[in-house]
């Protein structure tokens, strides 16, 4: 996918945050139509803005959901949760599991029929928290890690049917989510345009923020990194087999 012009595009929790920026960005580059994914109401001027209800926890709504779109070349799993917690709460953790998680899972079985179709593309919006935990958010961590180890799981699993599966490493983002946290943050469109930059040039891993940059290199030569290559040669060779 070397640009998204005339290109659909569906983006999950597209009402707010880097999900608002994706979406502005998207209409930016061309798309020619936009899914806005939310869990309300949402209304847009750009006609080629088709608002669905989409809860990420919601297996029903998530499979009717994916039975109204005919078409669709990239879906970007956006939608999170993230709430400080100390783990002594398990239902904290499990609410991050079910959306940042699971959530990421059902939405993207639900739509992989059409981008098997497309040879599109699927992008999973991480966290540099996916590589360490932050202490105040480990619930969210967790759900990241899990998250990340998904990402690449599909990426394996995918790559013999035609699409591609990119991990999004964020660095903190002046989003409501991240407002309690003090730090310098990037701002959501500057984060958006580099997502849509990394997926345009065919990375994997997309560092696309002033923080998670720093850590781009390290990661692209490390022995994790490394690992997951040899992993997916091996699953390479097993589908030719």
């Amino acid at each position: 996918m070397a640009a998204i012009t005339g290109q659909t595009v569906l983006i999950t929790g597209a009402n707010r945050g880097i999900g608002r920026a994706l979406l502005e960005e998207a209409l930016h580059r061309g798309a020619q139509r936009v899914y806005a994914g939310t869990r309300g109401a949402f209304t847009h001027p750009d006609e080629r803005v088709v608002p669905l209800l989409l809860d990420v926890t919601d297996a029903a709504q998530v499979r009717q959901t994916a039975q109204t779109v005919a078409s669709l070349d990239l879906l970007i799993n956006n939608a999170g949760v993230g709430v400080l917690d100390d783990l002594d709460d398990r239902a904290i953790l499990e609410s991050h599991l079910a959306v940042n998680l699971f959530g990421v899972h059902a939405v993207t079985q639900a739509f992989l029929p059409l981008l098997v179709r497309s040879r599109g593309a699927v992008v999973n919006n991480l966290s540099m928290s996916a590589l360490a935990p932050l202490p105040i958010i480990p619930a969210y961590s967790i759900s990241k890690a899990a998250a990340l180890s998904l990402t690449q799981s599909q990426r394996m699993l995918f790559a013999g049917r035609g699409v591609s599966v990119h991990a999004v490493l964020i660095g903190p983002t002046d989003t409501d989510m991240s407002r309690p946290f003090d730090a310098p943050k990037d701002a959501p469109e500057s984060v958006a345009q580099a997502i849509f930059d990394g997926v345009a040039n065919g990375e994997e891993d997309i560092f696309p923020d002033s923080a998670s940059r720093t850590m781009a290199a390290g990661w692209r030569s490390g022995p994790a990194k490394e690992l997951e290559r040899e992993y997916a040669a091996i699953a390479a060779a097993d589908s030719y087999a």
